[in-house]
């Protein structure tokens, strides 16, 4: 028996609608006050692009620019792997931890099925963000290749390729921030080796700090003065 309870089952639910909802609420397409951050976002490497292409000689600024970007999806795509191995060293050392979980308080119960159960959850998520920060990667690289293929300023194709580069440009930002929000609820489910309930309190917390960040935060009111 797996030892799963029907508070595992709920956690493990409001994990995944959470996850789906903020998708759902921040990267609905919004304009003025209602748009998100990451909507936001949006119009300035529109903006960018639009500069990028008006520029005539000077755009290896541009992607030494994006260049810096291709360095934090290596990062963070090599620091996944790291931690996907981390955890799977984990299940060779259950008993261990098992011990170690007893004598923590409100820890509830834990079988050795239970916690490769809930190791593996966790690898799970971790190689879903590799797979979005290794893409955004590809995304930033072809948004280059895009972009030093761009015409000169004042010929007619210019715009669209300005455009193309922004389009992928964007595409690239939503897989990489999909890939951070995964570490975010990774972080929320370790509290699932405690208690499930501690976990569903992780999960509305992370969520919370993420949709505040998009609507409330400082830097959202910052961008959006500029643009709304």
């Amino acid at each position: 028996m797996s030892g799963l309870t029907i508070l595992d089952y709920a956690a493990v639910a409001l994990l995944l609608a959470c996850w789906w909802g903020f998708n759902a609420v921040v990267f609905r397409p919004r304009s003025g006050k209602w748009a998100s951050l990451s909507r936001t976002m949006d119009r300035y490497r529109h903006g960018w692009m639009t500069v990028m292409a008006e520029r005539e000689f000077m755009r290896m600024v541009d992607t030494m620019i994006q260049g810096s970007v291709l360095q934090g999806c290596t990062f963070f795509a090599s620091t996944a792997i790291f931690l996907i191995g981390g955890l799977l060293a984990m299940l060779g050392a259950a008993d261990a931890a098992l011990e170690v979980l007893k004598d923590l308080p409100f820890a509830v119960e834990t079988t050795r099925a239970l916690w490769q159960i809930k190791v593996l959850g966790m690898v799970t998520v971790l190689i879903y963000a590799f797979f979005k920060f290794a893409w955004a990667h590809r995304l930033y690289t072809y948004c280059i290749v895009v972009m030093g293929a761009t015409p000169i300023s004042g010929e007619a194709e210019a715009p669209r390729y300005a455009e193309r580069a922004a389009r992928l440009l964007g595409l690239g930002a939503l897989h990489f921030d999909r890939g951070i929000r995964a570490y975010y609820y990774t972080m929320a489910a370790t509290a699932w080796f405690l208690h499930p309930a501690l976990f569903m309190l992780s999960t509305l917390w992370v969520t919370g700090v993420l949709l505040r960040r998009e609507f409330r935060s400082r830097t959202r009111a910052i961008l959006a003065s500029e643009t709304d």
